[in-house]
């Protein structure tokens, strides 16, 4: 059977209360007092409960993160980098999918990771004053993914900046009238691409004297679905785009579905291009702006067990914007298809 701390605590001499800072390396006890704690804890081969050393401490080893949906790939990317890292520093994960609307405002209301965890991440959500007040009454470390504010630890990339750079790579091969298929700006959840990508858009054709159309803009969910029905749209146009961006490389895959069901061609027809690098846009033969997921979530990560005290002394900067990058491929440029 395992020793117990009592095994121990009768084996040094001392008492329970004297084992656990003993172990726990708390500057109150004599190092002969120490010494004998941890020799008789070597003899009787003890290990202590992570349980109880929590307790003790005051703290939980874990962080919670919160997440505006969990079916989405960019957020099983976060939710998996995030859990590895926490747990190579010995930290669990608590997950919050806030789902919708009424979700969200119960879980801002109700805050159930109140004395649950050590640190808080908040993944690609624009929050309310309110809500970061209700974040700020917790006392906890928070760090947000995909936004930045004063006095939170972030990390990001520059959504909008990536968008511009994918509808100028559309504008120098010649075409002048670009759709948009996006996400949903008057989304209650504010979850924060739509917002930024769509800005990007807008920057890179009036940079080019096109003014943007409404009509060439038009709603695709962050779904594959939503990206055709989305396509279906923008073909049905009197005058129909000659090239789409969308904002996500799953809602890209079902323009260039619906696309190909029209008897059009990409690119030839109409060239594609979307945002993230999604595991299958190499398969798909498809242009995005590559964006570093799971580098971000990490970076984020460890910077917050920096500030508990698990990471490396150097904090470094509160913000840590990440780079993007152009990937051509097939779907714009048919010198580089695959096909």
């Amino acid at each position: 059977m395992a020793a117990s701390i009592e095994d121990v605590a009768r084996e040094a001499g001392v008492s329970i209360a004297t084992v656990s800072r003993a172990l726990r390396g708390l500057p109150d006890v004599a190092e002969t007092t120490r010494a004998r704690v941890l020799e008789a804890a070597a003899e009787l081969n003890y290990v202590a409960s992570p349980f109880a050393a929590r307790l003790a401490s005051g703290r939980t080893s874990t962080v919670g993160v919160v997440v505006p949906f969990v079916n989405r790939w960019f957020f099983a990317q976060v939710i998996d980098t995030i859990e590895s890292t926490l747990r190579e520093g010995a930290y669990d994960l608590v997950l919050y999918n806030l789902g919708d609307e009424a979700g969200r405002a119960r879980f801002f209301e109700e805050m159930p990771l109140r004395k649950r965890v050590d640190a808080i991440v908040i993944a690609s959500l624009v929050l309310s004053e309110a809500e970061f007040a209700a974040l700020d009454d917790l006392g906890l470390p928070v760090g947000l993914l995909g936004v930045d504010r004063p006095g939170y630890v972030s990390t990001r990339i520059d959504d909008a900046a990536g968008a511009q750079v994918a509808v100028e790579h559309l504008l120098s091969l010649g075409h002048t009238r670009i759709g948009l298929i996006g996400g949903d700006t008057s989304d209650p959840m504010r979850f924060t691409p739509p917002h930024h990508r769509q800005r990007g858009y807008r920057a890179a054709l009036e940079g080019s004297g096109i003014t943007p159309e409404p009509a060439l803009e038009v709603l695709g969910y962050f779904t594959v679905g939503g990206g055709t029905t989305a396509a279906e749209t923008l073909l049905a146009l009197p005058e129909r785009p000659t090239a789409i961006f969308a904002e996500s490389d799953e809602m890209a895959y079902g323009a260039i579905r619906a696309i190909r069901t029209a008897g059009l061609q990409v690119p030839g027809d109409v060239a594609v291009i979307g945002f993230d690098d999604h595991v299958h846009s190499e398969l798909m033969d498809l242009s995005t702006i590559r964006q570093p997921v799971a580098e971000q979530a990490r970076d984020l990560t460890l910077r917050l067990l920096s500030e508990l005290g698990r990471g490396d002394d150097e904090q470094g900067d509160p913000v840590v914007i990440m780079p993007t990058s152009l990937v051509v491929r097939g779907s714009t440029d048919p010198s580089r298809s695959v096909y």
